[in-house]
């Protein structure tokens, strides 16, 4: 029996801040071609260094790297980093990224339905000796990275949860970009890119 993806712990509860969710669904004709769309989908959300190709052009570039700062060449593991090349100015804490750690992978199947999940949380950079976190929202947000199957229907979704801007950075220019830009997460930049990349996730 699959443990329910609001128990899986993959998607905290809202706290504090905003939050988002955006999901794109597609549904099969047959139980056959729904698994094989969840395993190709499931494979390209674990290809971290791929998201960019498959969103399209003016969204952000990903690349998955090791605790160093490392750029790595396989799939998403838990304790791997992210670092975010966002469209425009890049903050100095984080050597011109954002950075975040996949803290929590899960993977639940059964006959009729299967989820493969993925939450990562801001962090700092991995190779500075200081403790500012590197990233335009605070360390209390999240991000939850899912695909799902329930018997034909296949659905990618983003949740963000506890959206707090970070502006406890010390470089004041780093505090207005990240003002600016956790501003326009909220207001619809995350939703167009994320909206890119569930599309994409389920091509």
């Amino acid at each position: 029996m699959v443990i329910p993806l609001s128990a899986s712990g993959l998607i905290p509860s809202q706290q504090t801040g905003a939050q988002s969710n955006t999901s794109f669904v597609r549904d099969a004709v047959t139980i056959r071609e729904a698994e094989q769309l969840y395993e190709n989908a499931r494979r390209r959300l674990l290809d971290v260094n791929n998201w960019q190709e498959i969103s399209g052009e003016y969204t952000a570039a990903f690349t998955l790297t090791d605790s160093n700062g490392r750029a790595l060449r396989r799939s998403a593991l838990e304790g791997d980093n992210i670092r975010i090349n966002i469209p425009g100015p890049g903050a100095q804490t984080g050597q011109g990224y954002d950075w975040v750690q996949i803290e929590k992978i899960a993977m639940q199947a059964d006959s009729n339905a299967a989820y493969t999940g993925m939450r990562v949380r801001p962090l700092p950079l991995p190779t500075g000796a200081g403790r500012q976190v590197a990233h335009f929202f605070r360390q209390y947000a999240t991000s939850s990275f899912v695909v799902e199957k329930n018997g034909n229907t296949v659905r990618a979704s983003v949740y963000g949860r506890n959206e707090l801007p970070n502006t406890g950075v010390r470089r004041l220019l780093d505090k207005i970009r990240n003002l600016f830009i956790s501003a326009g997460a909220v207001i619809g930049f995350s939703k167009v890119q994320w909206g890119s990349l569930v599309r994409g996730i389920l091509q």
